[in-house]
Order: structure tokens, then C-alpha cells, then sequence
């Protein structure tokens, strides 16, 4: 007997990716100084976080939390709401998807989410960078919105949609290596080991997605992040000035700075995002199948 194919509402990634999100918040804004220090910065994950909370009070650790909630709410519910769709279309019943279908769903799905994205991913950038600043050169948006109306009004509309190459690349290499990494390690869990299709074997095969989807997208991150970091007025700009500069001044490894604190915020947010959306499509499934029973109840 064949299984039917299962269809989900487009926002249960965005949903699960803001409740993660506000969880693991302070990794995140550690992990943007790290990779916006220039030079010679040898200062750690704990050091950072330190720092902010010696300097900008304990506070200081949510800074730009609501430019990261309305990130989530644009990029992620994207790029899993498409990826989700894209797979359904792709899908007969009992039919499981190559790894190049399941890549070339998490690339489009990816590219729609780093574009949407783009204007809450600088305002995110930005704001939680604001406190590494001297006082002359911050820019105290109060919040997300205020970010995007003062953004658009100063610098010009086309300043939401800075680094988008750079972002989309980012977004494809994060959707690829986190979607199609937690189908594949949770199909091997599944066939390959006694495990069932619950908690364990969720944090699991998150947890691997994330340490995969952590070391792929860190280059890009990096450059990503310089880019959406930099004032209007600063020259080489562009994702390949910038390659170069770090390449030739700071050397290979500046590419993955801000590495450990990226694992430390994306292992917790990947494992959470992922639980809390399987528990999202545990519901669905059920009350799909409450429905379904109904119906039949009914036609007898």
C-alpha cells in the first residue's frame, strides 16, 4: 500500500527557526564580532561574550534581537516553506528523492531565501555589530523596522539589498548543507541503526547537519559579514575586494574565524529548529489523518 504524500503549511520553518533563534540569540551576536574584528583579533567565543556583558551590560547580549526575529521570519520561513513545496512536487508516493533532485530543491528554495532575507540579514548584521563600534560610528537603529526605514531613507533602497550575491551564495551553501544533510543523516539513522523516527534520532542527525552546514558556510560567512558590516563610505566593498584583502593580509584562516561560536549557536538552533519542526509536521500528520478518519466515518 502506498503512503500518500504529505503537504505542510509554508511556515513551519520560520516559526521553528524564531523560537530557536531566541534561544541561541547571544552565540549569534558573538559570532558577527568575531567575524567583523579586522587584524589580528585572537579573542575567543567566551571572551567576546564576556566583553559584551562587561561593556554593554547583560542586555548587551539580546542586542539586535529583533532584526534576527524578523531575519527568521523572512529567510528561513522561505527557504524551508520552498524547499518543503519544491519536495512535494518532486515526490511520488513511496518515491524517495536522488541527493541531486534534493540539491537542486535546496538551491532554488536557498536563492529565494537569501533575497528575501537580504534587508533583515544587514539590519541584523548591523545592529548586533553597533556595540563594537566607537560611539561616532554607530547607528542606534531602535529596532529592526527603524533599521529598514532609516536604511532606505539615508543610504537609498538599494542598500537593503547590499551583499545580496554574497547572501544568496550563503543562503544556497546553508539550505543545501542543512536540508539535504538532515534527509540524508536521518534516512541513514533510520535504515542503518535501531533507531526510531523520534527526539533521539532528530537531535541526531541535527546535530550532525550542523556541524557540516557550520564548516561549508563559514567562508562565505565571514565575507557575508564584512560586507553587510562595512559604512557606505568605505571602499572595496564588493565580496571579491574583500576575498582578496582577507586572503592577502590575513591569511586562510581568517575565513573561518568566528568558526566555534558559529558551531556553538548553529548546533543548539539547528537541533532546535529542526525537533520543533518535526514536532510541528507530528501534529499535522495528525490531525490530517483525524480528518481523514473522520471522512471515512462519514462516507460509511
Amino acid at each position: 500500500m502506498s503512503t500518500p504524500k504529505r503537504s505542510y503549511p509554508f511556515y513551519y520553518g520560520g516559526m521553528a527557526s524564531c523560537i530557536a533563534t531566541a534561544i541561541v540569540h547571544p552565540f549569534d551576536l558573538a559570532k558577527v564580532r568575531l567575524q567583523s574584528a579586522k587584524g589580528a583579533n585572537k579573542a575567543g567565543m567566551l571572551t567576546t561574550l564576556a566583553n559584551i556583558a562587561r561593556n554593554e551590560g547583560f542586555v548587551g547580549l539580546y542586542s539586535g534581537i529583533s532584526a534576527s526575529l524578523l531575519r527568521q521570519a523572512t529567510y528561513s520561513t522561505v527557504r524551508f516553506g520552498a524547499y518543503d513545496k519544491l519536495k512535494y512536487q518532486f515526490t511520488s508516493n513511496n518515491e524517495k528523492l536522488s541527493i541531486w533532485k534534493m540539491l537542486l530543491c535546496s538551491s532554488a528554495a536557498g536563492a529565494m531565501g537569501g533575497a528575501c532575507g537580504n534587508p533583515g540579514d544587514i539590519i541584523n548584521v548591523r545592529m548586533q555589530n553597533d556595540g563594537s563600534l566607537a560611539p561616532n560610528m554607530r547607528r542606534n537603529y531602535k529596532h529592526a523596522l527603524d533599521g529598514v526605514v532609516r536604511m532606505t531613507r539615508e543610504e537609498g533602497l538599494g542598500s537593503l539589498f547590499r551583499g545580496i550575491g554574497p547572501n544568496m551564495n550563503r543562503a544556497i551553501l546553508m539550505t543545501s548543507s542543512q536540508c539535504v544533510s538532515y534527509d540524508l543523516f536521518k534516512d541513514y539513522v533510520l535504515r542503518y541503526t535501531p533507531m526510531t523516527d523520534g527526539l533521539s534520532t532528530h537531535f541526531l542527525s541535527s546535530l550532525l547537519t550542523a556541524l557540516v552546514a557550520t564548516t561549508i558556510c563559514s567562508p562565505v560567512d565571514v565575507v557575508k559579514t564584512r560586507v553587510m558590516a562595512a559604512h557606505s563610505g568605505e571602499t572595496g566593498l564588493s565580496a571579491m575586494g574583500i576575498t582578496s584583502q582577507m586572503l592577502r593580509v590575513e591569511g586562510l584562516s581568517s575565513f573561518f574565524r568566528g568558526w566555534t561560536p558559529a558551531f556553538v549557536r548553529l548546533g543548539p538552533q539547528t537541533i532546535i529548529t529542526f525537533v520543533v519542526m518535526e514536532q510541528f509536521k507530528k501534529w499535522s500528520d495528525m490531525i490530517q489523518d483525524r480528518e481523514i478518519a473522520a471522512s471515512g466515518a462519514v462516507q460509511l
